[in-house]
């Protein structure tokens, strides 16, 4: 089950659109409805939305799971998610005037659901494509550093649609962008890369219960995962409060994280090469404690330090698209434990999880991150407020750093290393009945 450079290359190309379609989601949907419904309601509308999304990331994991056809278990809900997608972004990217509430509710549950129909799916396909150690970190790179190229560009469309800021005729271009790149982009996919025919013996929910929480590396890499999430979330839901009433330098916004994600980008060639040579844990834990080590002068800056908030933006950034890779890697080789011990191939379900422990981590960040600055004193209307401005500073560069240092912790011992998966698979081997064939009705 050896995959050629292209194929890989292939494989995380559907990542730029999937990533075109979910910034906005976050980033430009809610200040553009806010403007006419309110950002109250908004809110809350998109939150019951971001909660019907969690609740179908275990449902659709094990559908996928479940699936049998002649064309494998992923393709055919990548295949069927993506109208959905379309319709939906469509729906939300250009509205009739006048819109209400439910309007955004509807589409924005449909929206969703097209997204894990094809995130999933796509995700846990990766996770099954190989079963080399080293392979499956480059799979991963591929499809993070794809998406984080689709992230910058979905960042810089306004600038680059000319308008500075995400208004009707800015959505309604990603729009267009997503209805004339998603198809192709996927059905190439789809074409090239394979899917292989695993054998999959489903088990019953109390014994899936069971297996999943004996699954103790697992369950340690979902604790550092959540902690990394949550240090890395702060920060992200602090960064533009932190350029303007910090640094003061509200034009600084985008070159900063233009910066911070390209350097990401670059940077990840060259942890994919450590990682083969100390491991994917120990590399993921030393990119944790080199993040650290930088964000400890955040806490020092103040109104001016623009060009060194840059520097420590280009060294930090160097670990972000780590953080996406190495530890999805590093889950595609416990599901392999869950395999071993009787659980048939539950990868869907897994990554479902998966995705629930990213929203999760993203969710606390925001709720523990506001309401404690608000108790601190800060104040968002005040910009001379040196005490509400100090207790930003350690939201935003001291408190994650905490974090990242018990993830680190948890993650440099990590027993489930190349000796040990070479050893997994051995016992998947044994456990599963005839050769994997691929199943690629185009050949």
């Amino acid at each position: 089950m050896s995959l050629s450079r292209a194929q890989i290359l292939f494989y995380g190309l559907p990542a730029v659109p999937l990533a075109v379609m979910g910034v906005p989601m976050y980033v430009f949907l809610p200040g553009f409805y806010g403007e006419t419904l309110g950002l109250a309601a908004v809110g809350t509308a998109l939150l019951v939305a971001r909660l019907w999304d969690v609740v179908t990331d275990p449902l659709i994991g094990s559908l996928g799971d479940r699936l049998q056809t002649r064309w494998g278990r992923r393709r055919p809900l990548i295949a069927a998610g993506m109208p959905v997608l379309l319709v939906s972004a469509w729906a939300l990217f250009r509205p009739p005037e006048a819109v209400g509430l439910g309007y955004l509710l509807g589409w924005g549950l449909a929206a969703y659901l097209g997204w894990t129909l094809m995130s999933l799916p796509y995700t846990a396909w990766g996770a099954e494509l190989s079963e080399d150690y080293d392979q499956r970190s480059s799979l991963t790179a591929s499809r993070e550093g794809f998406m984080l190229a689709g992230t910058l560009l979905a960042i810089a469309w306004p600038t680059l649609a000319g308008a500075g800021r995400a208004d009707a005729e800015t959505l309604s271009g990603l729009a267009w962008l997503l209805v004339l790149v998603l198809p192709p982009v996927v059905a190439l996919t789809l074409w090239r890369v394979p899917e292989y025919r695993l054998t999959s013996h489903p088990v019953g929910w109390r014994e899936g219960w069971h297996l999943l929480r004996n699954n103790r590396p697992f369950l340690r890499l979902l604790a550092a995962y959540v902690m990394n999430g949550l240090a890395n979330g702060l920060p992200a839901s602090l960064f533009t409060l932190f350029v303007v009433h910090v640094l003061r330098a509200e034009s600084w916004t985008g070159p900063l994280l233009l910066v911070y994600f390209v350097v990401g980008i670059a940077a990840l060639p060259g942890w994919l090469w450590l990682s083969q040579r100390i491991g994917k844990h120990r590399a993921w834990a030393l990119s944790m404690l080199w993040t650290s080590l930088i964000f400890a002068a955040v806490p020092f800056l103040g109104p001016g330090d623009t060009t060194a908030f840059l520097i420590i933006c280009l060294l930090s950034g160097v670990g972000v698209a780590v953080d996406m890779a190495l530890p999805a890697a590093i889950q595609a080789d416990l599901v392999d434990l869950d395999t071993a011990a009787g659980g048939g191939r539950r990868t869907g379900l897994y990554f479902g999880i998966w995705n629930m422990a990213t929203k999760l981590a993203l969710a606390l960040a925001v709720g523990i991150a506001f309401p404690l600055l608000e108790w601190f004193g800060f104040d968002a209307t005040q910009v001379e407020d040196r005490d509400g401005t100090f207790a930003l500073a350690l939201f935003y560069g001291a408190v994650p750093i905490g974090f990242k240092l018990a993830a680190t912790a948890l993650m440099w011992r990590f027993p489930h290393d190349r000796r040990a998966q070479v050893a997994t698979r051995a016992r998947v081997h044994d456990a599963e009945s005839g050769p994997s064939a691929a199943v690629d009705p185009t050949r």
